[in-house]
């Protein structure tokens, strides 16, 4: 007896091989081939009538339709992976490419302002700071317990506010010196684009504001006069108004340099530590002395040598530097002749220092050492190649740095 039956339809569509992964149902190439087998037959439905001669005639040639049907679906390649699996797979990749192109531009893009950022604090310029308040906090200490938490938290108290004041001074000057920096450091956020003004203006504002509000908060009269002390100068020195912008006077320019350098890290800080913090009464000590006296010839050194690579941009914006009134190769042979000058003195200041012989040995070794590697760099100094005199003058911070390590053994 002939009965009709229904002629099997295989659907191609698939279950994504993402969901599938998702949901934990497969973990490898060849369970998730199998979940997909499966799920054909499964999920399709016979629809199309054929006619048979019996049941099982039926039942075998379903099963001989089906698996012709599979065997033309699935159309292995040679490497062993279905077509089905290698389209969703290549749409998964595709997804996951397109979202790991999406992770990378944002990390990228938060890495560039982050450095754009740190060269904006001109970061030299902070490090010395942290290194000198540090350095000079160090100097009323007279016994291991002076090294207590309330030290460490005044000198913290000390260090934010002023990186902070750092960080307004240089923005500022980046500020107004815009188009000089195109020529000179044509790196720097806001001359290269990187930043734009407003960002630079917030940045300044934002630093000067945190800055004297802490000052205020910390109730210490000496940290807040530092503080007040910076934001003038600074502010005297790059402002482009009547009786201001003192950087474009070589003597007005080295002078905002020194005092703060030289004379407000050392003597403002060092009451704050000793009066405001360890609670001692004010005594001038012979290492203050010696780091006031010995700092000053040290900032006029890096006033009169930050210059020297910059006579470009400041003789076509008008910048009266030493560098340019008396030429570059004169300035740098001051620069390195007070130094080595400095450092002499420092030795003799060691020898007749009444402190035991280990520490008078710091001290003169010490100097006699940087005097000598100072004079052996300065001898390699291509006047002629800006990148010289630049490498020359970060050179020179070093040289600031260690010093600040040595002044604690002048007593």
């Amino acid at each position: 007896m002939l009965q009709f039956y229904q002629r099997p339809s295989l659907s191609l569509t698939t279950p994504p091989i993402s969901l599938l992964l998702e949901r934990g149902h497969a973990t490898t190439v060849s369970a998730v081939l199998e979940k997909q087998v499966n799920y054909i037959l499964k999920g399709n439905q016979c629809k199309n009538p054929i006619i048979c001669s019996s049941r099982s005639a039926k039942k075998n040639w379903k099963k001989r339709y089906v698996l012709r049907e599979i065997r033309k679906l699935l159309g292995v390649r040679k490497n062993g992976i279905s077509a089905i699996f290698e389209n969703n797979y290549n749409e998964h990749a595709s997804n996951l490419k397109d979202g790991d192109s999406w992770s990378s531009s944002m990390w990228s893009s938060i890495i560039k302002h982050l450095n754009s950022l740190y060269q904006f604090s001109r970061p030299h310029t902070v490090i010395g700071t942290i290194i000198g308040i540090t350095s000079v906090s160090l100097l009323p200490v007279e016994t291991i317990l002076d090294l207590s938490p309330r030290f460490f938290m005044g000198l913290l108290k000390a260090l934010v506010p002023s990186v902070l004041m750092n960080i307004y001074v240089v923005g500022l000057n980046q500020l107004f010196d815009v188009e000089i920096d195109k020529v000179n450091k044509p790196y720097l956020p806001l001359a290269s684009g990187n930043f734009s003004i407003e960002t630079g203006i917030i940045i300044v504002a934002a630093c000067l504001l945190l800055s004297l509000a802490m000052g205020i908060m910390f109730q210490s009269p000496p940290l807040l006069a530092a503080l007040l002390i910076s934001f003038a100068l600074g502010s005297v020195y790059s402002i482009e108004l009547p009786f201001l912008r003192w950087k474009k006077h070589a003597f007005l320019a080295a002078s905002c340099i020194l005092i703060a350098r030289a004379m407000v890290v050392q003597l403002a800080f060092f009451v704050h530590i000793q009066k405001f913090v360890l609670g001692k009464p004010i005594v001038i000590c012979r290492s203050l002395v010696f780091a006031t006296a010995f700092m000053c010839f040290f900032s006029a050194v890096i006033a009169l040598f930050k210059d020297i690579p910059d006579v470009d941009g400041d003789r076509d914006f008008g910048i009266q530097s030493f560098s340019l009134s008396l030429g570059q190769e004169k300035v740098f042979w001051l620069c390195v002749n007070m130094l080595l000058l400095a450092y002499g003195a420092a030795v003799a200041v060691g020898t007749f220092s009444p402190s035991l012989l280990p520490i008078k040995l710091v001290t003169m070794v010490g100097h006699s050492t940087i005097a000598w590697i100072l004079w052996r760099q300065a001898q390699s100094v291509d006047l002629n190649s800006k990148y010289s005199i630049t490498s020359f003058y970060m050179f020179i911070w070093k040289l600031f740095y260690v010093e600040y390590f040595l002044i604690p053994f002048v007593r």
